[in-house]
């Protein structure tokens, strides 16, 4: 593990990394994208809607000014009045602040996807010495924030400053406006200002989201040790899978030695080799081979032959073509037909039994 902490981290992050990271919270995201993208889609919401909504304010604003004395009769105390109408101004409100709610969890998904993270909300003591700080204070990252925002305010005086002047001229008529006149305009004039700041803002946003890229990509970037030290979590060091394979063997053996008792003859070689066969005439189109072994395994096949009275039968030439050709649970082949037939007929001879045409 010491060694761990002084070895370059130069391998990209694997699925599993990239996963851990996301579950502690750990994404590239960009709070400026954010805040970019609601500004300049809110305004522009505001532009498109605003039309409306000066109408409809207007139409309140004239219906309460024409009927103040009734409404004031109707309701001196105008509790029912101020709740009736606020009421009205967040039905008005709602579509605008409905869409709002929409850009903010859709810029969010959009950068990080759907995903709740607990662990980034448990708190860390960590964050609270005093070292730490520091260092994060005098870190790349804060610099670049610093930098950032500097560059951001820079650029939004330099948008602000422009779009002002551009409208410089339509301020020598705005005396001779009236109060509507004079709001329309002043309002449409701030909205455009708006938008040009909140597209100003989204190139910015766009370059830091790019730069929250590199630096989460960095972040978790992974050594070479962590690499296979994750590869043998996941999938196993090779001495465990070895001890897995040997443990399968075994099993397989003891199933195999299980059914040497079942099998109708074995053929040896007959110290090296042993093949146990059997034969059902009525279940089987040609006789399988139950077990197979060399040197100890096929010693303790023939042990467990003559334990169950099974046959033992010595034939080199067919203990060796059984053995290279046939896999345990397999048919013979039908070019060991007529051997492996004579060998269960002398078999059946020595028991009584009737040879099945």
């Amino acid at each position: 593990m010491a060694e761990e902490s002084f070895q370059e981290r130069t391998e990209k992050a694997t699925p599993r990394q990239r996963q851990k990271a996301r579950e502690e919270g750990k994404v590239a995201r960009s709070m400026e994208l954010n805040s970019a993208v609601i500004v300049l889609l809110g305004f522009l919401t505001l532009y498109l809607t605003g039309p409306y909504l000066s109408v409809q304010l207007q139409q309140l604003m004239r219906y309460t000014m024409s009927n103040a004395p009734l409404i004031a009769s109707a309701d001196p105390t105008f509790v029912k009045v101020f709740g009736d109408y606020m009421l009205r101004f967040f039905l008005l409100l709602g579509p605008v602040l409905a869409v709002m709610v929409v850009i903010a969890i859709g810029v969010n998904v959009a950068q990080v996807g759907f995903h709740l993270s607990p662990k980034a909300l448990e708190p860390k003591l960590e964050k609270l010495n005093v070292v730490n700080g520091l260092k994060r204070l005098f870190s790349v990252r804060s610099l670049f924030s610093l930098v950032r925002d500097t560059v951001k305010l820079l650029i939004i005086g330099f948008v602000a400053y422009k779009a002002i002047a551009h409208e410089f001229e339509g301020f020598f008529v705005l005396p001779d406006m009236s109060t509507a006149q004079l709001a329309m305009t002043m309002g449409k004039m701030a909205l455009v200002i708006a938008l040009e700041i909140g597209a100003a803002l989204l190139v910015i946003a766009v370059l830091d989201y790019a730069y929250q890229k590199y630096e989460f990509e960095k972040s978790i970037k992974m050594s070479k040790q962590q690499v296979k030290d994750e590869f043998k979590d996941t999938e196993g060091s090779p001495q465990n899978k070895a001890r897995i394979r040997q443990i399968q063997r075994e099993m397989a053996r003891r199933r195999m030695m299980q059914e040497v008792s079942t099998a109708d003859v074995v053929i040896t070689n007959p110290t090296e080799l042993a093949v146990a066969l059997k034969y059902e005439p009525d279940n089987m189109s040609a006789p399988h081979v139950v077990a197979k072994g060399e040197r100890l395994i096929a010693q303790k096949i023939k042990e467990l032959a003559l334990k169950h009275d099974i046959p033992v039968i010595e034939d080199k030439p067919l203990a060796r073509a059984l053995f290279r050709m046939c896999e345990v649970g397999q048919m013979v082949p039908q070019n060991l037909y007529r051997a492996v037939a004579e060998v269960l007929a002398y078999v059946y001879r020595l028991r009584g039994k009737a040879v099945s045409s």
